[in-house]
């Protein structure tokens, strides 16, 4: 057993800087156009698949009529290709008229009537990806009024097509532009991403500032290669950016493929336990219209809705790589509970897993343990005691782990009194634990 360095976590204080519009204090949740339709503009012959207004129209009705909202799904993003392959006549971005005839302000008002929020796409350089009109310096304030001026909630800005001078201004002029306009819009950064991820070449604390959550790494494909790919950069990476995440602030690791062709249901429940674990948000990019009942039950699993959208914010860590291909995960969590992730990583049989909470450095106490995705609890357990789980292969088992409370209320010291003192939280975070976590509250 090979167990990982943990540094301290640190909870976010007063003195943690953030960008200051309010927005996004749990990590975002809603519904994306890239991973799973691209770039597809071909109305003529797919025009149930194309990015138009019809699609995004059809996304919303989902959000709002399957559940989806209520769960917390309540963002819908419009990303590459919507744009016109020109900028109208007085220099502003305009949707294609074709595809987008009734225009991004009548979208948006039809989201917005069935409680949703809207989110467009644009990137800092000359051109986006897909190759359509960019955002260069001189056109930040004005395509940041635009976007105000339709109703637009949030903005994921793009870095094609412009080099490292450019993104330095950039980034932190579209910030300040946007908070300009005197409309709440949430700010993602795809900075990080092009500039490798880490420091020195990335400043977290500069993004912290400006940005409520930023692409840190490559894009998802849809496939279980590329999921562990980007899980395994984040948690080798933990170190540096597991400190930089909280309320306001988040590192992406891109969208939820869950539902469409390159996940098993127990890789599904592995990406959503993963992302759960990581604090990152929930933006699937699926096709709603024909969801499986599996990927759905999944994907509106409200416990590890719950574990995700914690208020502290505190984003989760790798405990333990097992050599037999075995990883821990654990999260501390809001009312002293915590979530733990036990995930294969073999490919031959289902894995009898033999630990204890005090392995996993849990003190001496009581807890109870609810299996996120089987929903049975487990009472009576000691910090010594063993326990098994039994993991399929490229599976998880996800527990949400809470201490039984029979007489004493804990000391309300901002600490979690169950957890070997290698993984608490500084001690300058205050919050109140009650004498008992249902199981009901999830």
């Amino acid at each position: 057993m090979k167990l990982l360095p943990v540094i301290f976590l640190l909870a976010l204080t007063s003195a943690t800087s953030a960008l200051d519009n309010g927005l996004m204090r749990t990590p975002p949740m809603g519904w994306m156009s890239w991973e799973r339709f691209r770039c597809n503009i071909d109305c003529e012959n797919d025009p149930k698949n194309c990015i138009s207004e019809n699609l995004f129209r059809d996304m919303a009705d989902r959000l709002a009529e399957d559940g989806w909202k209520e769960m917390g799904y309540d963002h819908v993003m419009i990303d590459d290709c919507w744009s016109s392959m020109l900028r109208d006549k007085d220099g502003r971005l305009q949707p294609d008229p074709q595809r987008f005839p009734g225009g991004i302000a009548k979208l948006a008002r039809y989201l917005h009537d069935r409680g949703l929020k809207l989110g467009i796409y644009g990137d800092l350089g000359t051109h986006t990806c897909g190759g359509y009109p960019g955002t260069t310096l001189d056109k930040i304030d004005t395509d940041a009024q635009t976007f105000a001026s339709w109703g637009v909630d949030f903005l994921k800005l793009d870095g094609c097509y412009s080099n490292e001078e450019e993104q330095q201004k950039g980034y932190p002029l579209m910030s300040k532009a946007l908070n300009a306009t005197g409309r709440p819009i949430g700010y993602s950064c795809s900075w990080p991403a092009y500039r490798g991820g880490l420091p020195p070449s990335v400043n977290y604390t500069l993004l912290g500032e400006i940005c409520n959550l930023w692409r840190n790494y490559d894009d998802i494909q849809d496939s279980w290669d590329s999921v562990q790919d980007i899980t395994d950069w984040f948690f080798d990476n933990q170190e540096i950016l597991q400190p930089e995440a909280g309320p306001g602030r988040w590192n992406d690791p891109d969208m939820l493929i869950i539902g469409n062709f390159g996940l098993s249901v127990d890789q599904s429940r592995s990406q959503m336990a993963l992302w759960a674990i990581m604090a990152a948000p929930l933006i699937m990019s699926n096709n709603l219209r024909t969801l499986s009942s599996e990927a759905r039950a999944i994907l509106q699993n409200g416990a590890a809705i719950a574990i995700n959208q914690d208020p502290m914010g505190v984003q989760g860590r790798r405990l333990l790589q097992e050599r037999s291909h075995i990883e821990v995960y654990w999260r501390p969590l809001s009312q002293s509970a915590s979530a733990l992730v036990f995930l294969s990583r073999r490919q031959d049989m289902p894995y009898r897993y033999h630990t204890s909470l005090a392995k996993l450095n849990y003190t001496a106490g009581s807890y109870e343990a609810y299996d996120v995705f089987t929903g049975k609890t487990l009472s009576g357990l000691s910090a010594t005691t063993e326990f098994t789980v039994s993991i399929n292969p490229s599976g998880v088992v996800m527990w949400y782990v809470y201490p039984k409370m029979h007489h004493e209320h804990p000391q309300d010291d901002g600490r979690y009194p169950y957890v070997r003192q290698k993984y608490r939280m500084s001690s300058s975070l205050r919050f109140h634990m009650p004498r008992v976590v249902p199981p009901s509250l999830l």
